[in-house]
């Protein structure tokens, strides 16, 4: 019986929906960060591309689903594998959700070290965490803004370097933790820090729709959904099938999609007009821009990719204005009207 709501059914929150596309397409760039009311969709739509992804090759037996493929980071066993020259058993594995609960331990979060089985048998014995299961998939957060303030910490640590390390009494283990971290949650109920929210890749605003053939529909669909749910995936099979093409199309154009000089200077005007800290804006702009050409079967990065995703790249990266009390998706569209025009 099928248990995953259609990413296809999913009724309107465009911008949600492209955002966790483009990061699909292009993990580098960061994750996405979903604000907004609740049940607006959030956890749905991330549950429902995860399962509507190819399933992804996998080394037989591995804890931490490491890519067989030659110069993909791999753990410790892999690639002493790897290195005797043994060849690797694979199989295909569905792309992982792995949910973190805010009251999640850091032992369950990064794994534990077996010290007494260390000891006493000099065995590295190692039980994987969270991260471990997230690798090459997706790794979802409920009310981000509240995660405590070590495992914040933690989380950048990894996110930056794409590995994960244990170290307990001298014993210390290493395995790949790469995935696209989605969060959520509701402003109202607290801000992220600040050293977390610019790791998120992408940001956008979900609210709860707003005229009454939205509403309707959104609720038709979900009790189709929860009544026949084999029925209603197959109703929607043409469309997710679809959805699955464009993303590999796009994955496998992703890099010979050409970014013209114009078109880098462009994402740098764009972030100096808004004050933007640091060059992560520029270069998650550019890589957001380029998935969506991909997505779109174009060759080249124009102002039309910049104009779609600048929001989402953009608006959780500005500082406030004390002189300028407008939202920052109201200013980040006005700087790219006056540069790019209307």
């Amino acid at each position: 019986m099928a248990t995953t709501f259609p990413f296809s059914a999913i009724v309107g929150q465009d911008e949600m929906k492209l955002a966790i596309l483009i990061a699909a397409v292009d993990p580098r760039i960061g994750g996405v960060l979903v604000l907004g009311d609740r049940g607006t969709g959030k956890s749905t739509a991330v549950r429902a591309l995860a399962a509507l992804l190819p399933p992804m090759r996998s080394v037989v037996g591995c804890r931490y689903g490491c890519d067989p493929a030659e110069g993909q980071p791999c753990c410790e066993e892999c690639a002493a594998l790897k290195a005797a020259g043994k060849p690797l058993k694979t199989h295909l594995v569905p792309v992982p959700v792995v949910d973190l609960p805010l009251g999640a331990t850091e032992d369950r979060v990064v794994g534990a070290l077996d010290l007494e089985r260390a000891l006493s048998q000099g065995v590295k014995a190692f039980e994987p965490g969270l991260l471990a299961r997230a690798n090459r998939g997706f790794l979802y957060i409920d009310e981000v803004n509240l995660l405590e303030d070590h495992l914040v910490d933690l989380l950048i640590d990894v996110a930056a370097s794409g590995e994960n390390v244990v170290e307990r009494e001298g014993l210390s283990v290493r395995h790949p933790a790469r995935f696209v971290l989605v969060g959520s949650g509701n402003p109202e109920e607290g801000e992220l820090r600040p050293q977390l929210l610019d790791r998120f890749g992408l940001s956008v605003e979900v609210r709860t729709p707003g005229d009454l053939a939205s509403r309707v529909e959104v609720v038709r669909r979900r009790d189709d959904f929860e009544r026949d749910p084999a029925g209603f995936t197959e109703q929607w099979k043409k469309e997710g099938d679809k959805t699955r093409r464009r993303v590999v199309s796009a994955r496998a154009r992703l890099d010979g999609v050409a970014v013209p000089e114009a078109a880098r200077e462009r994402a740098s005007q764009l972030c100096m007009a808004l004050g933007t800290d640091g060059l992560r804006g520029d270069m998650t702009l550019i890589r957001a821009a380029r998935a969506l050409a991909a997505l779109q079967g174009d060759a080249a990065v124009t102002d039309a990719h910049f104009r779609q995703v600048a929001g989402p790249a953009l608006r959780h990266r500005l500082r406030r204005n004390p002189l300028d009390d407008a939202g920052s998706s109201v200013r980040v569209d006005r700087a790219v009207a006056e540069l790019m025009g209307a």
